[in-house]
């Protein structure tokens, strides 16, 4: 199964796929609920699933709800994107694979084959960085803080963060310097940085 909300990558796929025979394409999905609609009626071996999939259900999610399914398939992400957090949720949530859509047709061809066959698949420097994130201590920050980081990401000022959470600007000070510390970022624009890479915001 193809899942991409866009139809011309998905058309590009299908090409490739029908120069081989042991390759069938069964169905194709432009969401995640279609997509989990379709593999419930139809089960497949392997689902080729991107990342972003414009509103609704994304990548990950799509991956962990293929995989609760009573005959989960095999589920592979292609995408542009290679955050170290992306790809640590997307192999959390059940995923057999991270590609990214620059990789070579012929390597899109043997991965498929590989997470049919039960093989987790991702290229070297891949796999190297996920283990190194399953070995960092988790980033964890309380609600008010990923608030905070989430206004601080529109580059407001202290003062308009305190005025819109109610609280005082000394408050506001307090949760960036805990934010700043567990982040290890020195400035505003690092702490942002910071909490887009660990998926935090």
């Amino acid at each position: 199964m193809l899942v991409d909300d866009h139809p011309i990558v998905r058309t590009g796929l299908r090409a490739l796929f029908a120069n081989y025979d042991e390759i069938t394409v069964r169905c194709e999905a432009g969401s995640g609920e279609e997509a989990v609609g379709l593999a419930t009626k139809n089960p497949v071996d392997v689902v080729l699933c991107d990342l972003r999939l414009g509103e609704g259900m994304n990548g990950v999610a799509t991956t962990a709800a293929l995989r609760a399914l009573p005959n989960p398939p095999q589920v592979l992400i292609l995408t542009t994107f290679d955050k170290d957090a992306e790809i640590l949720q997307c192999i959390e949530a059940g995923a057999a694979g991270y590609l990214l859509k620059d990789v070579a047709a012929q390597t899109i061809i043997d991965s498929v084959r590989q997470a049919a066959a039960g093989y987790t698949v991702l290229a070297p420097q891949m796999a190297q960085r996920v283990v190194a994130g399953l070995r960092k201590p988790k980033i964890t920050l309380t609600s008010r803080e990923t608030e905070v980081l989430k206004h601080l990401a529109t580059g407001s000022s202290n003062r308009e963060i305190a005025r819109t959470l109610f609280v005082s600007e000394a408050t506001v000070k307090t949760h960036l310097v805990h934010i700043f510390d567990k982040l290890q970022a020195p400035t505003r624009t690092a702490a942002v940085q910071a909490a887009r890479n660990h998926g935090l915001i």
